[in-house]
């Protein structure tokens, strides 16, 4: 029987200690090759749900966040006072505003937004701007005071002129041949519902009867139109004095009288008729006051 060579068996040695290294290195390996492959993976989720998932923030570096975000409509050079952009629309696929205002009992304004083809959507406030979404801002004197997520708001008492405009989610504001799409109203006196005024004294019995004095200056009548209570029977006078060329006449009864300017002018007639009966001027039409005969 032939021994075998002592040559062959040193190599056989060395050959079978190299493959165990080979196959302890390559279990070393495997953990990290499965590594960087989960960080691949991951890496391309992020980018996909940056891209087709919820609206995201993240633009490109040297563009804007008004540029990069959204698609919806055209991008306007143009500028709010705020600084923000003008997001143009057809004038059939903007959205609409409508505001309506109520006294709140402690003062200041309650507020109440009505809107067209447009939701409030506080939750991707920062996102794409996509149509009719996005939220309210309020302008009080001309000047941005604050946000609306919502249809309801309050303004402090003080403010003259309100405007609400419509902000897309990126914060540009949504606009209509080049006008932001936002709606104005007035709050100051001029706005607010007149107090009723007091009514006008009774005229004092004389011994002859009432005697009422009216002046007319332009279209002004003082004091102003108010009822006159009378029983039937009753004798009245009326004293007008009026700033230019004119006719009174009281309805019901047939009774006229020429006014001349700055010269007082009387009627006297007795009431015997009951029901409601308007004292006016012919030539301007101002009613004077309304003769009440019960």
């Amino acid at each position: 029987m032939r021994r075998p060579l002592a040559g062959a068996s040193h190599r056989s040695l060395v050959l079978a200690g190299a493959s165990r290294r080979s196959l302890a290195d390559a279990s070393r390996r495997r953990p990290l090759a499965l590594v960087a492959a989960l960080a691949a993976l991951l890496a391309a989720a992020l980018l996909l749900t940056g891209c087709g998932g919820r609206a995201t923030t993240h633009h490109k570096p040297g563009t804007s966040h008004e540029e990069a975000t959204g698609s919806a409509g055209t991008l306007l050079p143009a500028r709010d006072e705020g600084g923000h952009r003008l997001r143009e629309l057809p004038a059939a696929q903007a959205p609409a505003v409508r505001v309506q205002t109520r006294p709140d009992t402690e003062g200041g304004w309650n507020i109440h937004l009505t809107v067209e083809r447009f939701r409030f959507t506080p939750d991707s406030t920062g996102g794409a701007a996509l149509p009719g979404r996005g939220h309210a801002r309020l302008l009080v004197d001309g000047r941005e005071a604050g946000r609306l997520y919502g249809p309801w708001g309050y303004v402090p008492a003080g403010t003259r002129t309100l405007t609400v405009r419509l902000h897309a989610d990126d914060h540009t504001a949504w606009a209509v041949s080049g006008a932001p799409v936002q709606a104005t109203v007035r709050l100051d006196a001029a706005a607010t519902p007149p107090a009723t005024p007091p009514p006008a004294p009774e005229p004092a019995p004389t011994p002859t009867g009432r005697t009422v004095d009216i002046t007319v200056s332009g279209s002004t009548v003082a004091p102003p139109p108010s009822r006159i209570e009378l029983k039937k029977g009753e004798r009245l006078t009326l004293r007008v004095t009026s700033d230019r060329a004119d006719t009174l006449h009281v309805h019901g009864y047939d009774r006229e009288l020429p006014l001349s300017p700055g010269t007082p002018a009387t009627l006297t007639l007795t009431v015997d008729r009951t029901g409601l009966f308007e004292v006016e001027t012919h030539g301007s039409g101002l009613l004077l006051t309304q003769l009440v005969v019960r």
